[in-house]
């Protein structure tokens, strides 16, 4: 149980480390992670917790870490995943507001944080491509055998789409409930 524990807590505390741009950024790291580690049996079981992480309330990150290690460990194993994943940032930030405005005109910081920034939205696009191949079309780390069409992910997707670009004021909690009613819809459940 301690072995376990120090893993998960090392394990999210790499992936807080070593990712920029916030939750989504992480998705690839903590996916090559929890898979490796074998936390989760699939990625389509992933993809469910990361659905769950970004419907509740909180950071997509802590929701995440406190999910795989409650499902892991229990609610110390919660705890020390969650504390694993904020800990990076929080001593990151620390440093950064002591030394930011000593250091925030130095050419060598401005050419990291430009360096960066096409990163993030980089990521962030990569990880919606594989998701939407996955959830849309069911393809399964890009192989394209056994092709099949998700006709109801698909409705859902445009449907959710098109509201965004025409409802611009919609908050996103509309948007999640919408996209969860649905889901009942298409899947079955009414």
């Amino acid at each position: 149980m301690i072995s376990l524990l120090i893993k998960l807590f090392y394990t999210f505390f790499y992936i807080g480390v070593f990712t920029f741009g916030g939750g989504y950024a992480m998705i690839p790291l903590i996916t090559q992670e929890v898979v490796r580690n074998g936390w989760v049996e699939s990625t389509d079981i992933l993809i469910d917790f990361i659905a769950i992480a970004e419907s509740t309330p909180g950071p997509f990150a802590v929701n995440i870490a406190t999910f795989i290690g409650f499902e892991q460990a229990g609610i110390l194993g919660a705890v020390i995943a969650t504390f694993g994943v904020v800990l990076p940032s929080f001593i990151i930030i620390l440093i950064i507001a002591k030394l930011f405005t000593k250091f925030s005109s130095n050419k060598y910081v401005q050419g990291f944080l430009k360096g960066i920034r096409p990163i993030v939205p980089g990521i962030i696009l990569s990880v919606a491509f594989v998701f939407i191949l996955r959830s849309v079309f069911s393809i399964e780390d890009l192989q394209f055998s056994d092709f099949t069409f998700e006709v109801g992910s698909l409705a859902i997707f445009l449907i959710i789409f098109l509201i965004s670009k025409f409802w611009k004021k919609a908050h996103p909690v509309y948007i999640v409930l919408i996209s969860a009613a649905l889901g009942l819809i298409v899947y079955g459940l009414f």
